[in-house]
């Protein structure tokens, strides 16, 4: 099955800067052209759908944040520094919008046990110890065995399962008062207010008026209509129907995303005008870990972590773009976690939602980073002032529209066996178990023929 068959909808192959795979040496000409790919792959395809992908993970992103900073006290300056680094270092290499999003696991586990159970020691424990296992598999090459075991079916199954389980958790979002320090789902939000369902749901309509249901009249031909609108109205249209054709060029290329987070942005800063006095930048360290807390973070963080990371930050984002994430993957956590900052890996659903919104290049990513790079360089951890403000009924909206992308990724199953498949939480079994009963029809009895279907 070719790489095209395991790309998101209608996403572009990209070329990707695979630096350990040539054995060229270092000479002038050829830190030239891996100069000029970086700069290539940093590229916007468009300026407005480029900025507005760039919000597309943040629906998942910052109710962990906010969370692990409240409820552990998370050095939120430091974890947006290494980010917003890594992401510039992504963008630059691999030319897709390729976010980092936090461990998820050890993000649950953390929130729900107290500070002596699962503090922040443990927290950094696991976050190293995942870290180094996946850049282990990276660098040997191992994933790539990984790779070619893992049935495409379970890829999808996996990425559906994590599309609709935060399809439900947004709605919660939007419909639903949280308290992220406590893990709690509260009251039903009231219709009007500042955080209310009605501002909700008129920016889901918003966001569907402009982006529709993600068909590939979308961002490229959409960005070209936005760069050129006042040339692009057929001359041979009355004037009444051009003027109505121009009108709604221009809603379909705004940045719905970017225009939703500036909305809640400035909503945070109404709600609780006094954030403003609160900021300034936070002190980074080096983490104190005991020998108890290497042992609870490895057993309780990075055991029940290592396989959703492997599945889906790995196995579903490398069917969907590059063999090299685990290692940066491994880099980010091997770097960043002895300092403080939170555990974080590549995802499917990150990739998603920069993909719904526009994100096309590296550029999107890169310019995300630099913004983290920049917040948490100047505010720190009193950013958490303001995110704690935003409405999160906007934040469940975001989400909602980059987990439905998520989700849709399984569309290209198109057998029965296959959705059989998918449908399961052993999904790998089943799928063996069906390969072996269709030796029955005629297939070599061998173990490729198990797997074939992977590149």
């Amino acid at each position: 099955m070719s790489q095209q068959e395991h790309q998101l909808p209608h996403q572009e192959h990209v070329e990707t800067l695979d630096i350990s795979a040539q054995s060229v040496k270092p000479t002038p000409h050829f830190l030239a052209n891996l100069f000029g790919k970086g700069i290539d792959n940093l590229k916007f395809r468009s300026k407005w759908s480029e900025l507005n992908g760039a919000m597309g993970d943040l629906g998942t992103y910052i109710p962990i944040v906010i969370a692990l900073t409240l409820a552990k006290d998370l050095n939120l300056g430091t974890t947006l520094i290494f980010i917003g680094v890594f992401n510039i270092i992504t963008g630059l290499i691999y030319g897709v919008p390729m976010p980092f999003q936090p461990m998820k696991s050890i993000a649950a586990i953390a929130i729900s046990s107290s500070n002596e159970e699962f503090g922040i020691p443990e927290i950094m424990a696991s976050g190293i110890g995942t870290g180094g296992i996946l850049f282990f598999l990276g660098i040997t090459g191992l994933i790539g065995l990984v790779y070619k075991i893992i049935p495409l079916p379970v890829v999808r199954g996996v990425q559906l399962s994590q599309g609709l389980s935060f399809a439900l958790t947004s709605v919660k979002y939007i419909r639903k008062t949280q308290n992220f320090t406590k893990g709690k789902t509260g009251v039903d939000r009231e219709w009007p207010g500042l955080d209310g369902l009605v501002l909700a749901l008129v920016c889901a309509c918003f966001i569907i008026i402009v982006n529709g249901a993600g068909e590939e009249i979308e961002n490229d031909s959409r960005d070209r209509e936005g760069d050129r609108l006042d040339s692009e109205i057929h001359t041979e249209n009355s004037n009444r129907r051009s003027v109505r054709s121009k009108v709604w060029r221009i809603i379909f290329s705004l940045p719905s995303a970017l225009i939703v987070f500036l909305l809640g942005i400035i909503l945070a800063f109404i709600r609780q005008p006094g954030i403003a006095k609160q900021f300034g930048p936070s002190s980074i360290g080096i983490a104190k870990i005991s020998r108890h807390a290497w042992k609870q973070g490895f057993i309780k963080g990075t055991i029940p972590q290592l396989p959703l990371s492997v599945l889906n930050s790995v196995i579903a984002v490398c069917k969907l773009s590059s063999d090299l994430f685990p290692v940066t993957v491994g880099l980010m956590n091997l770097a960043g976690c002895w300092l403080g900052a939170m555990p974080a890996c590549h995802g499917a659903g990150g990739l998603a939602g920069q993909y719904k919104f526009g994100g096309r290049s590296g550029g999107c990513v890169a310019i995300i980073g630099a913004a983290k790079l920049v917040l948490g360089l100047v505010l720190g951890s009193s950013l958490v002032k303001i995110l704690s403000q935003f409405p999160l009924g906007l934040l469940g909206v975001l989400l909602l529209f980059a987990c439905i992308e998520l989700a849709m990724t399984s569309k290209d199953m198109n057998t029965k066996e296959e959705a059989f498949v998918i449908g399961r939480v052993g999904g790998f079994l089943l799928y063996l178990l069906l390969k072996i009963r269709n030796l029955s029809n005629g297939e070599k009895p061998s173990f490729r023929n198990c797997f074939k279907g992977n590149p």
